[in-house]
């Protein structure tokens, strides 16, 4: 007898296993585990300090909002999301993409500023929980890399350039595009404070050092501490060193964000570039740890979920959009981070900082905070990889150096759409013109190769065609077939008596490139030349049948193996029972003989 009571209980209990992973790996929680999980979770807290209240000033926001940022998140996502090392909470470039997109707008002041920012992190959240429960994780996949590549080394330079007023101490105007900022930069260059310039080159030389020294080493923490110090001690705020000041002690407090709706139409394009932008940060950073990892599996659906849920829940108290950072979750891992634990501890650390330490951050240098962001952000930009592309994939190149400079000189957002419009550009053009590829007979084997690769031993009978053709049939392409077909037709002479088309990388033909095939196919008879299929997969011999191509090819000129076709014009040999059965095989017919 069934127990239904207990059988509902293991139905919702699955459920919530997929939706909340926590559920997954806390129960097997080992105590070999704790040692790592509070290692990391205290170092990556204490890492999350500086560096949160460094890229609330990114933002615009201030320092404090980087904290905030920095608690609830890494909370719900150590509970939601299927990475156990991903470190989630502000970051660089999605602090730019909120200042660029926040700055475009006609605001009224700080507050109006900062209900945006909270509020974005709401929307974009939103549209993250949406795409995940509809399984729309794939549409990371049309960020390609040299997209990324070119992205993430133009918003770094920005990133870092936009500090230029913390590390120089003067007003430069803010601007996302770098010719500008650079101007603005120069036009006030004879107003820097030395002092101000002196600190914040020695806290970058000293985290350099650091890290050359050891990885592990707070760095950011060290020159935090010695920023504070140093300031303290010498009074340096009276020659000008502008410091932090008052951070608001406490927890962030509970409130439902709410903006006026004439504005929400104008945060639809920057919160839907920070949702993919912010998915793409996490799952490329989470996938990479994954690899060292055999105990676990990144969802890519789960992750929109579990990172729309902790912005969500996040806009709740205060916090403004976030992602998993790439060096956070770097030291994360390499700290010895097991589970979730480690991420559920930094945020104690923070919650901790929020409640009894803020004071200690009054006499902050903001030139040492600017020094923390120029060093985080140029670590982002990636020169081998252009030069590899340079050498190898010029197409791919070319597309990585406009998104890049498009980023640089028009704008963050505008320099991603247009790298992905190109991206996809470049696909379709790649599709339409397809590799194509006259095959001959390797002699002595049944090995049927590409002629201009395999010349010298290849046997290439008149009164047969062998082509190859390396992509789905479609409308994009139909006619690009047609034309390569038939010029290699003419080239093949009046002795031509059959055609084999190799189908092994045919996965789909749509009706226009039916359409096309039963007019050449027919031509071709009319003509007295043979048309051969061989090697069609599965999907493409349903299409065959389904779409009537197989009544004007003919059954018997379906075949499994190009050399089985070969050997059926050249030497007359008939198919055999299983060679039939093979050849014919659909979903509607599966024990064709």
């Amino acid at each position: 007898m069934i127990d239904i009571p207990l059988l509902l209980v293991q139905i919702i209990y699955s459920m919530l296993k997929q939706y909340f992973p926590v559920l997954q790996w806390l129960p097997g929680y080992k105590k070999s585990y704790l040692s790592g999980d509070i290692s990391a979770g205290l170092t990556v807290g204490i890492m999350l300090i500086p560096q949160g209240m460094a890229y609330a000033m990114i933002a615009g926001l201030p320092p404090a909002f980087g904290l905030y940022a920095a608690l609830i998140p890494q909370i719900i996502y150590a509970i939601m999301g299927t990475s156990r090392q991903l470190s989630v909470g502000p970051v660089a470039m999605d602090s730019l993409l909120v200042a660029s997109g926040l700055g475009a707008l006609a605001l009224s002041g700080i507050e109006e500023y900062i209900t945006m920012a909270i509020f974005l992190a709401l929307f974009m959240g939103s549209i993250q929980l949406v795409l995940g429960m509809f399984r729309m994780g794939f549409l990371v996949n049309f960020l390609s890399k040299p997209v990324i590549s070119g992205f993430t080394s133009a918003a770094a330079i920005i990133i870092g350039l936009s500090q230029l007023k913390h590390l120089l101490g003067t007003e430069i105007e803010r601007s996302n595009q770098v010719h500008i900022l650079l101007q603005n930069a120069f036009k006030t260059i004879d107003q820097t404070n030395l002092y101000v310039l002196t600190i914040g080159i020695t806290a970058i030389i000293l985290m350099k050092v650091i890290k050359k020294i050891n990885n592990r080493i707070p760095a950011a923490l060290i020159v935090v501490i010695f920023g504070v110090i140093g300031v303290y001690a010498t009074g340096a705020q009276e020659l000008g060193v502008k410091i932090v000041g008052a951070v608001p002690r406490g927890l962030p407090s509970f409130d439902i964000p709410s903006v006026d709706y004439a504005k929400v139409s104008e945060l639809v394009p920057i919160a839907l570039t920070l949702a993919l932008i912010a998915f793409m940060e996490a799952i490329s950073v989470a996938k990479a740890v994954e690899e060292k990892h055999s105990d676990y599996e990144v969802n890519a659906n789960q992750e929109l979920i579990a990172l729309g849920a902790s912005n969500i829940i996040g806009s709740l108290f205060q916090a403004y959009p976030t992602t998993g950072g790439f060096s956070r979750t770097a030291v994360n891992d390499q700290a010895g981070a097991k589970t979730g634990v480690a991420a559920i501890i930094s945020a104690i650390i923070v919650g901790l900082t929020l409640l009894f330490l803020t004071p200690l951050f009054y006499y902050l240098p903001n030139a040492v905070l600017a020094a923390i962001i120029m060093v985080a952000v140029f670590g982002l930009i990636d020169v081998k990889y252009p030069i590899q592309l340079f050498k190898n994939r010029r197409d791919e190149f070319i597309l990585l150096i406009i998104t890049f400079v498009v980023t640089l000189t028009v704008g963050i957002k505008e320099g991603i759409l247009l790298g992905v419009l190109i991206s996809l550009l470049l696909l379709v053009y790649r599709t339409s013109k397809p590799h194509i590829a006259v095959l001959g007979k390797i002699k002595g084997t049944n090995y049927f190769k590409n002629i201009n690769r395999f010349s010298t031993d290849i046997e290439i009978p008149k009164n047969i065609l062998i082509i190859r053709f390396d992509a789905q049939l479609y409308f994009g392409n139909k006619d690009f077939f047609k034309k390569e077909l038939h010029k290699h037709i003419e080239q093949q002479g009046n002795e031509l008596e059959t055609i084999i088309l190799n189908a092994e990388a045919i996965n789909y033909i749509d009706s226009s490139a039916v359409h096309m095939l039963k007019q050449t196919v027919q031509d071709l008879k009319n003509k007295g030349v043979q048309f051969l299929i061989a090697g069609a997969i599965g999907p493409t011999r349903d299409i065959l049948f389904s779409s009537g191509l197989i009544d004007v090819l003919g059954k018997e000129n379906l075949f499994v193996r190009t050399y089985e076709a070969y050997d059926h014009c050249h030497n007359s040999n008939a198919k055999t029972p299983i060679q039939k059965k093979i050849s014919l095989q659909t979903k509607k017919s599966p024990y064709v003989t």
